[in-house]
């Protein structure tokens, strides 16, 4: 086999481990990986059931009902064009409120109701933790 044979056999062997690791990744990716919808998107083109999935959007107002367990909620979500409720069992998140944004990891029901088991609030950008705001004020005091 000539010099040059030998290159061009490298080569392809090279490029087919590449091949073969892409496709392992996203082989080994495509059961971990969360879909996101927003309830309007779900209205549109129907229900994702039987995989994990994250609904979008916004607390509507006046819709979370704390349960007497104390620590299950249930809530709706809204996009503005259409509503989901939500059932959450577990701790929520300090910023989880009415009219605010969040993002629930969990699963559709055939009834189509969804049930979270992860919460995670969102905030605009002008929130400032705790800590830091408590920080912040607590220094404006002391330059007065």
């Amino acid at each position: 086999m000539t010099a040059k044979n030998q290159r061009l056999v490298l080569a392809g062997l090279a490029v087919l481990a590449v091949v073969g690791a892409a496709l392992l990744a996203l082989s080994a990716l495509k059961d971990q990986a969360a879909f996101f919808y927003a309830p309007g998107d779900v209205e549109k083109s129907g229900l994702p059931l039987g995989r994990e999935v994250r609904l979008g959007g916004m607390v509507a107002a006046n819709s979370i009902a704390r349960q007497p367990d104390g620590v299950s909620i249930r809530f709706r979500v809204t996009d503005g064009r259409a509503t989901v409720p939500v059932a959450f069992t577990g701790i929520a998140p300090d910023l989880f409120r009415e009219r605010s944004g969040v993002v629930a990891e969990g699963h559709f029901n055939p009834d189509g109701s969804f049930t979270a088991t992860n919460l995670l609030a969102k905030h605009d950008e002008k929130y400032m933790p705790p800590e830091v705001a408590g920080a912040m004020h607590e220094t404006k005091t002391l330059e007065r």
